[in-house]
């Protein structure tokens, strides 16, 4: 059995930037022209007239005050509400895979590995812009990496599931280096029309490679237990798909292609479930809440995370602990905890206890306790 150990990390983040104010802006502008068509609708009372968006409670209800995306113009544009992202033709580089290549490289380069090293690529995110071929093998392909690949999606999960799944593939001996990418282009399957969840997401790419310890050329970070659940859902979905095409009437760009959530259904049953899934995790390999200098949270909301914090730790965390990003990257589904630990881990001293988590649509839930070494 051989341990497995994260040796580099990268992150790829979009130039383009929107804050909040502009996001409001943006929103707001639609939101008049939707009430302006539909006057004598709403005067009627057959539909209720859009509200307003704020960027004071955008702020406050998630602790974001921007996002990162691939494009700002079409997002921004009242009449468009969604990015521009020219198609490519099949023999130019995908959307996904050249950001999971960026993010890629800068991993590679922290940890002293050649792609040619690789033994395997997981391109782990919650939408794929294509069903096949792969993305991994794309990335694969562009690296010019050995072994094999494949696709993952376990929704806001897919880190932590990719990095279990790397991380199982290294004990048993099957490979001995591997590359966990996770592209997500958010701002696609995000409906920005929606006063609801419209501020919610942003754009990035995050790499992790994950090889044996013994191989490690530096500082790195042992993974001494992973842990993976799911229970299904339908709180957050999304029904875009192929199918669409086999029933009438169905082409449409109907609501419930784009990301779809019951907010308050999530928060009441996700937070118990996650704090549960930590505590057991920890209990069963035996390190307390006193152990651990550091939690890379899934950034999907401050309040969610400060909860789980509180509950993992016994109490509030102190400045440091547990480092949130969304303030400046939004929620970014399964990478959002890979940047935390990326941007917030070089300072930890050998020997210190983290753990990585992610958590959302399935429901589901990942942990992979870390110690630092080296």
């Amino acid at each position: 059995m051989h341990q497995a150990a994260i040796t580099g990390s990268g992150v790829f983040t979009p130039e383009h930037i929107i804050t909040n104010d502009d996001l409001v802006k943006a929103f707001n502008a639609y939101a008049d022209q939707w009430n302006a068509a539909n006057i004598e609708a709403i005067a009627s009372g057959r539909l209720e007239a859009m509200a307003h968006s704020s960027a004071d409670f955008i702020l406050a209800a998630s602790g974001i005050a921007q996002r990162h995306v691939m494009d700002k113009t079409g997002i921004l544009d009242p009449e468009v509400m969604h990015p521009w992202l020219p198609a490519r033709s099949d023999d130019e580089p995908g959307v996904m895979a050249e950001m999971g290549v960026t993010a890629a490289q800068a991993a590679l380069a922290m940890a002293g590995v050649e792609a040619g090293e690789i033994d395997l690529v997981i391109c782990a995110a919650s939408n794929h812009e294509r069903a096949y071929p792969a993305i991994a093998i794309e990335i694969q392909q562009l690296l010019g990496a050995g072994g094999f690949a494949f696709d993952m999606n376990v929704a806001c999960s897919s880190a932590t599931f990719g990095i279990q799944t790397a991380a199982d593939m290294i004990r048993a001996g099957s490979i001995r280096r591997a590359l966990v990418v996770n592209p997500e282009i958010c701002s696609a399957h995000l409906e920005w029309r929606d006063r609801d969840c419209h501020f919610i997401f942003g754009d990035v790419a995050t790499a992790l490679v994950i090889e044996r310890a013994d191989l490690a050329k530096g500082a790195h970070f042992a993974i001494r237990s992973t842990r993976c659940a799911t229970a299904f859902s339908n709180n957050i979905r999304n029904n875009n798909g192929f199918l669409r095409r086999t029933r009438a009437g169905q082409m449409d760009d109907r609501r419930d292609m784009q990301f779809m959530q019951n907010g308050r259904k999530v928060f009441k049953e996700v937070l118990p479930m996650v704090s549960a899934h930590i505590a057991d995790h920890m209990e069963t390999t035996g390190v307390k809440a006193a152990d651990l200098a550091r939690l890379w949270l899934h950034q999907a909301n401050k309040t969610m995370n400060d909860y789980i914090g509180r509950k993992v730790l016994g109490r509030d965390p102190e400045p440091g602990e547990q480092p949130n990003i969304l303030q400046d990257y939004a929620n970014t589904s399964s990478a959002g905890s890979i940047i935390a630990f990326a941007k917030h881990s070089a300072d930890l001293a050998p020997g210190a206890l983290g753990l990585i988590c992610s958590f959302g649509a399935g429901y589901s839930v990942g942990s992979v306790i870390v110690e630092r070494r080296g």
